[in-house]
């Protein structure tokens, strides 16, 4: 019988499950979506039952319609959506609160005073991550010092701390794994990246218990077992999202660089065994570790790319859907002046603006909704650029070819344009399901479904687009995107 590994998406928007078989083929997949809950001006959050009910629901549909039976499953590996922070009682398995998304910037001001004990210094060389609400640690605090009684529960070793990743698998495996991987540990501004170990200063800092905090083991690991209808399902992978990607994408090779256009937008490079500390807003991240070998990647993070496009869906109600917005992007006029920052939740790489908002400039009296469509889709091209050009200068490397997956890069019209802004080529593979692939991948290593040259080896079709705008133009639609940035920031 052929064998599969099981692949759980957990992502901002939505729970996914995924087989996939020993051709990298995927065989099925369902998919749940998530409620947005905003309880508050920048506060996003999201019920934990739900997402771990959610992602349940999603591995009995996909299995059951695809008629499989258990035993075919060879492991599971899990990606998820990262930073967002998880607290639960140790003992019930209840969460004390919702989980805070990575968006969420309800904690600025916890970020604000750790700024003004000049601790950014400090924060960044041991963690790779410049201070913001962006990650865990602040999220944490927050929790700890908002729900009643919280603090001294902690304390007294009562409650649990976890990325998505460590909530699933604690429930997964009947309470019996609190962990995590490299990738996601990293993500959490408590992890040092040089030393690899939970950072007892900046627990301290933060007055966060290192008892609340999960088990950090490689991103290929044996994380214990689901007990499904009487079987026992190995967990064998973990990856955080943008991680799972650049594995996806095969980014095996130093500066192989890579772009997620899902709700935020991701751009990593692999740097292999090199911490690249950034002078230009960039992150350093733990891409992975297989057999205790740490691999790094040096990162940009964008955080409204796929979510714009919603906001014109959800919000504005200016079209129906998001397949929408490429037909009203080739029917708009060619409006050079305008440009949509969607600065919603402040500004990511590189310019790390949480007091940004959004903006609209550069409208005119014959300026229509298919002219303000086609600038948001454009502000993402805008931002990956932005984003790349830190990156090349950080690496001291050019990036020739740019890598590309996410529901948004299915978009036509936003990858030309992509290209055109960029001056380089992005090749899309035909399969845009990277990111639950690169968690296939990583399970798949330990038990022996493929290993890494076998997975180089394995071909897929793409689409590629290639550069059709010369520099001069380039030039100057980026340096009116800069403009227009400019007056966008530091408005609250």
């Amino acid at each position: 019988m052929n064998k599969f590994i099981l692949s759980l998406d957990q992502g901002t928007t939505s729970s996914r499950a995924l087989l996939i078989d020993q051709n990298g083929k995927i065989s099925g997949i369902v998919q749940k979506e998530l409620t947005q809950i905003y309880p508050d001006n920048g506060w996003v959050e999201h019920n934990p039952n739900e997402i771990l009910n959610s992602q349940i629901e999603v591995i009995d549909q996909v299995i059951s319609e695809n008629n499989i039976e258990i035993s075919q499953i060879a492991a599971i590996g899990i990606t998820n959506q990262r930073e967002t922070a998880v607290v639960w009682d140790k003992d019930t398995g209840i969460p004390i609160y919702n989980a805070i998304v990575w968006q969420d910037i309800r904690t600025t001001d916890i970020c604000e005073d750790l700024k003004n004990k000049n601790l950014d210094k400090e924060i960044s060389n041991k963690t790779g991550l410049l201070i913001g609400p962006y990650f865990s640690a602040t999220k944490i605090s927050w929790i700890l010092n908002n729900v009643k009684s919280a603090k001294e529960r902690a304390k007294s070793g009562k409650l649990l701390f976890g990325t998505i990743d460590s909530w699933l698998i604690w429930n997964l495996t009947d309470k019996q794994t609190h962990a995590t991987d490299f990738s996601n540990a990293s993500r959490t501004m408590l992890y040092n990246i040089n030393k690899l170990e939970w950072d007892s200063d900046i627990l301290n800092e933060l007055d966060i218990p290192k008892s609340m905090l999960p088990k950090v083991l490689n991103s290929s690991a044996n994380f214990g077992n689901f007990n499904y209808k009487g079987h026992k399902i190995p967990i064998y992978g973990v990856l955080g999202d943008q991680q799972a990607s650049l594995f996806g994408q095969k980014c095996f090779d130093e500066t192989s660089t890579k772009n997620t256009y899902g709700t935020g937008c991701f751009m990593l490079m692999n740097t292999e065994e090199k911490i690249i500390k950034s002078k230009n807003g960039l992150l350093s991240t733990i891409a992975w570790g297989i057999n205790g070998k740490i691999c790094y990647a040096l990162e940009g993070s964008i955080f409204i790319a796929g979510a714009g496009i919603q906001w014109l869906r959800d919000e504005m109600g200016i079209i129906n859907s998001s397949e929408e917005s490429e037909e009203h992007a080739l029917k708009s006029s060619d409006k050079s002046n305008l440009f949509v920052v969607p600065a919603f939740n402040g500004l990511g790489a590189p310019h790390w603006d949480m007091y940004a908002t959004g903006l609209i400039i550069g409208i005119t009296r014959d300026t229509n909704k298919s002219d303000i469509i086609k600038a948001t889709l454009d502000s993402i091209a805008y931002q990956t650029k932005d984003v790349m050009l830190s990156m090349e200068k950080d690496s001291q490397s050019k990036i020739k070819l740019l890598k590309v997956d996410g529901g948004a890069s299915n978009n036509n019209y936003l990858m030309q344009f992509q290209s055109d802004i960029l001056g380089i080529k992005i090749e899309r593979p035909h399969n845009t399901e990277i990111t639950a692939l690169g968690a296939a991948y990583i399970a798949g290593l330990l038990c022996s479904f493929w290993d890494i040259n076998h997975l180089k080896n394995l071909k897929y079709p793409n689409t590629n687009f290639n550069p059709k705008f010369n520099s001069d133009k380039i030039n100057k639609l980026y340096q009116n995107w800069n403009n227009a940035v400019k007056r966008s920031m530091n408005w609250i």
